[in-house]
């Protein structure tokens, strides 16, 4: 195991914790504020959730082999961030959130849902993900045009990077936002540094069950473990449905206690860790996603100073260097999307509507981007 390591591989982790983490931190902790969580509680939900998805991802590139990433569910903590506070307080929507990893569990050795991913074409499973990757690798030209003063440094470093060694290029782009923030941001507070863990001892109410762990549930499962899973089979991967997903549950639920979101297969990381910027050799490239693992890990620790470096950059700086970081990604999925001139209709409405930002019940436009390519391609097939 020890033989297939390489610095390519770590380099791609270490870029995949940072966007996994940065891009969408902040929804996580409006998220668990939303349903009464105090500063200190969102501070140490953030630490469990980090750890977590982690722990996670380790445990599930290590048991397969296969760069299987772990990460926080965005949609869900939206969802939770328009929930607003239930009766029972915080220590109510952590037991529902512990409700739901246990039913995360019992779903993922459900033989069905592996059938179902399974049906996936290929073809559509790219055209979701470069919907869905989209949204964010605009980011750069917006926010060129909101804070050129910090967008143009970041891009101007990335470019030279990349003309050199594309490999290095992002952590470039990361290290020169750190400068930026540190130039033009709000002075950070070393007592911010250290979170600390506060054990919530859950209620469990039909109430918060039917109105968080039920809806969390669904988006989960919809928008994150089964795009997760359609997403590393568009990579040539075909990792087993079940344990993957029973695994984020089961640190769903240990980290719940702790105020902590919701952890799932990840599905736009993943792309990170399962694309040929990780390793030539895609047998290889399931070290991306334990480093990945590591250092989420690491930057649960580190999570207040994370928030607090975070919160001092100036607008879309964050969303900037995680655009950059997957251009490669999109690239590589439109080109598989569009391979296919039989399917070809298909994966365009596919990837329209997972970029579309369309939201029903909940459940975000990967999923409904899939629905709506794969009638297509039964229409056509008809």
């Amino acid at each position: 195991m020890l033989k297939e390591f390489s610095w390519q591989a770590f380099g791609a982790g270490l870029i995949a914790a940072l966007v996994g983490f940065g891009s969408s931190f902040a929804v996580v902790v409006a998220g668990l504020v939303a349903v009464g969580a105090s500063p200190a509680q969102a501070s140490s939900g953030l630490m469990a959730a980090a750890m977590a998805m982690g722990f996670a991802g380790i445990v599930t590139a290590m048991m397969t082999r296969m760069p299987i990433a772990a990460a926080w569910s965005t949609p869900g903590a939206a969802l939770l961030a328009t929930t607003g506070a239930l009766e029972g307080g915080f220590e109510a929507a952590v037991g529902a959130l512990f409700i739901c990893g246990g039913m995360i569990v019992v779903a993922g050795f459900f033989k069905p849902l592996g059938r179902l991913v399974a049906m996936i074409p290929t073809t559509l499973a790219s055209a979701m993900l470069a919907g869905v990757l989209l949204g964010l690798c605009l980011m750069p030209v917006k926010a060129v045009a909101s804070a050129p003063a910090a967008a143009i440094p970041v891009i101007v470093v990335w470019a030279i990077a990349a003309r050199f060694k594309r490999l290095w290029s992002i952590p470039a782009a990361v290290l020169t936002a750190i400068a930026v923030v540190l130039w033009m941001g709000e002075p950070i507070q070393p007592a911010t540094i250290w979170p600390a863990p506060m054990l919530v001892t859950p209620i469990f109410s039909w109430g918060a069950i039917i109105g968080i762990a039920l809806p969390l549930f669904v988006v989960t499962m919809a928008s994150q473990n089964i795009p997760g899973i359609a997403v590393l089979r568009s990579f040539g991967y075909a990792p087993p449905t079940g344990s993957p997903i029973a695994v984020t549950g089961i640190f769903s639920m240990l980290a719940a206690p702790f105020g902590g979101h919701t952890v799932n297969l990840s599905a736009i990381v993943a792309a990170l860790c399962a694309g040929p910027d990780a390793h030539a050799d895609p047998s290889r490239r399931y070290w991306a996603a334990i480093f990945m693992g590591v250092f989420s890990v690491l930057l649960g620790l580190l999570a207040s100073l994370v928030i607090a470096l975070v919160e001092a950059a100036p607008p879309y700086l964050i969303e900037t260097v995680a655009g950059l970081a997957l251009l490669g990604p999109l690239a590589q999925s439109l080109k598989n999307a569009l391979a296919d001139d039989e399917a070809r209709e298909a994966a365009i409405v596919t990837f329209v509507v997972a970029a579309s930002g369309l939201s029903i019940a909940g459940i975000g436009g990967a999923f409904w981007g899939l629905i709506a390519g794969g009638l297509i391609l039964a229409l056509k097939r008809v």
